[in-house]
């Protein structure tokens, strides 16, 4: 029986802990039993994955939440590097519109070209490439920029993005998923700030009942108050498997 598997790259939120390598950053990678897929892939990646000894060119898909430059810095180099220049035709790109048009754009025009396959992310859509299916479970209108929360594979794998907390995530969110990716950005409520904390996360965990949540994206705050301690405290409170993802981590689902 194959198994599936996620590659964390990276799991720096927020401007000190990516910009000051304090973290990695870089997304993360799902190996559907074979289909490959990178989410957000932002600064680092391109190194990441070599040094994991992961060939380029065995990537099929790309997806990107939103244009932030912690999820996309390295989408074009990626692009290059997993089509070898446009030479191995393999590669397709799920992202919002604002990522391939207008000024804001982070998709280099003339590197379209490379790829087999564009897909727009948008709320209540699925596009599906190679066996891997990609859904935008909710738009996160609370996050300065077009932002989704995504589901794979039929809601096997759930990641909710950056986004400022709503009780309609609590209604939208699939249940039960095999893997609930959660970027928890934050130990304390932030009102101010667009990015989800514990408290909220919470929530979310208590409403899915996944069978492993795991929490990455972290700012300084949650850096220093050390993820794998938060994510004990919220197993045991909740009876939920809850994990922090640490830069490098293999999940196996």
């Amino acid at each position: 029986m194959k198994t599936s598997k996620i590659l964390f790259l990276g799991t720096a939120g927020g401007r000190v802990t990516t910009f000051r390598l304090i973290r990695r950053s870089g997304g993360f990678l799902i190996d559907f039993s074979g289909a490959r897929v990178h989410v957000d892939p932002g600064p680092g990646a391109f190194v990441y994955l070599k040094e994991h000894g992961i060939d380029y060119r065995d990537i099929d898909l790309i997806v990107l939440s939103h244009i932030h430059l912690d999820h996309t810095a390295d989408v074009n180099t990626l692009i290059e590097a997993c089509t070898d220049g446009g030479k191995h035709r393999n590669l397709a790109l799920f992202a919002p519109k604002s990522a391939l048009e207008g000024k804001d754009r982070v998709v280099l025009p003339y590197l379209k070209k490379r790829l087999t396959k564009i897909g727009i992310v948008s709320e209540g859509a699925e596009l599906s490439y190679r066996g891997v299916s990609v859904r935008a479970v909710m738009r996160h209108s609370h996050h300065g920029v077009e932002t989704y929360g995504l589901s794979f594979n039929k809601d096997t794998v759930v990641c909710l993005s950056c986004a400022r907390y709503t009780e309609e995530m609590l209604e939208v969110y699939p249940k039960n998923p095999k893997v609930f990716i959660i970027n928890t950005t934050f130990y304390r409520r932030r009102g101010d700030i667009d990015h989800l904390s514990v408290e909220e996360v919470k929530e979310l965990i208590s409403c899915c009942e996944a069978e492993t949540t795991v929490l990455t994206h972290f700012s300084m705050e949650m850096h220093e108050r050390d993820p794998d301690r938060v994510a004990r405290e919220l197993s045991q409170e909740l009876g939920l498997n809850v994990v922090s993802a640490h830069d490098g981590m293999v999940l196996t689902f």
